[in-house]
């Protein structure tokens, strides 16, 4: 059984940790994927004063609250990353985005910036949504596809700063996955942890790619909590690799869910009907050791227990 319930506000912490889910076995054929170029990053409000940036919190109305990921662009608009099963309606068990509820394409996000900053945004793209349209069949896509897009108005776009909080970047777009032992880095926002910013940044240890390329399991120092679904992950050259989707307790205890970005945005510009989308660079360079962060509190862990 698979859990989702990293995000909806209405999924406690005791839930969330009483259930495990079994990854699927077998692994389709990899797609080819096409990368976009990441768009350059123009007039963005100053990364240390913008209200905004990967990592803000949104409550997707009729959904729950999440942690945003990363910024994208098509043309002349602009999107924040969050995790499609924000805006999910069921229980917390229903995590195949081909059959699991959810609000539909156009419903009201709120996005809860930073010093008080708040603005409404659209939903404009759900890949459960759009595998729900497309009939999907694919198991793995429909197991691990997981992007939700949430558009801003040219307001809340001054407001902006696409640089992850902390350790800076994304430096580009990441095809390569996770593999075994590959580092990666990630910064939550779930409001369990009452505004305490030090607690956000992590950093972990890949256990696998799982789902054909489609989802990685990672290890970090705490796992994710409710609220923290959506959570940008990078590798260790700072390019963006995947989201947090789900917290695992079995067969890996207490790791991390994440799912590809790459092909969650290979398959939106091929059905999102958005014209192509691109990921925003950040505009502050990359660093595994954020200053005024303790090394123990982001160091990765030593990886699963033996055996596991």
């Amino acid at each position: 059984m698979r859990v989702r319930g990293l995000g909806a506000a209405a999924v406690a912490v005791g839930v969330v940790t009483a259930v495990a889910f079994v990854l699927p076995s077998t692994a389709t054929a990899q797609p080819t994927i096409q990368l976009p170029a990441a768009a350059p990053a123009p007039g963005w409000a100053p990364a240390g004063s913008a209200e905004l940036h990967p990592g803000v919190q949104t409550v997707t109305t009729g959904g729950g609250a999440c942690t945003s990921n990363f910024v994208f662009t098509s043309g002349d608009r602009t999107f924040i990353g969050q995790a499609a099963h924000c805006a999910g309606t069921g229980q917390a068990t229903e995590t195949n985005g081909c059959d699991s509820s959810t609000m539909p394409v156009g419903t009201a996000v709120t996005v809860q910036g930073d010093r008080g900053y708040t603005t409404s945004g659209t939903l404009v793209y759900s890949s459960w949504v759009t595998m729900q349209q497309r009939g999907e069949a694919d198991p793995n896509t429909c197991a691990y596809n997981d992007l939700g897009l949430v558009e801003l108005d040219r307001d809340a776009v001054a407001h902006l700063n696409p640089s992850v909080p902390f350790f800076g970047g994304p430096t580009g777009l990441s095809d390569a996955g996770l593999p075994a032992g590959a580092l990666t880095y990630s910064y939550g926002n779930s409001p369990l942890r009452q505004g305490v910013a030090a607690l956000s940044p992590k950093a972990g240890v890949s256990a696998g790619d799982v789902g054909g390329g489609w989802g990685h399991e990672v290890y970090t120092i705490s796992p994710g909590v409710p609220g923290d679904s959506g959570s940008a992950f990078l590798n260790d050259s700072g390019q963006a690799v995947g989201l947090l989707s789900t917290l695992n307790l079995a067969p890996l205890p207490v790791s991390n869910g994440v799912s590809d970005l790459s092909r969650e945005l290979a398959y939106a510009n091929a059905h999102g009907e958005l014209g192509t989308l691109k990921l925003v660079r950040g505009t502050e360079p990359f660093t595994a050791t954020p200053p005024g962060i303790p090394l123990q509190d982001i160091a990765p862990p030593a990886g699963p227990p033996a055996g596991a």
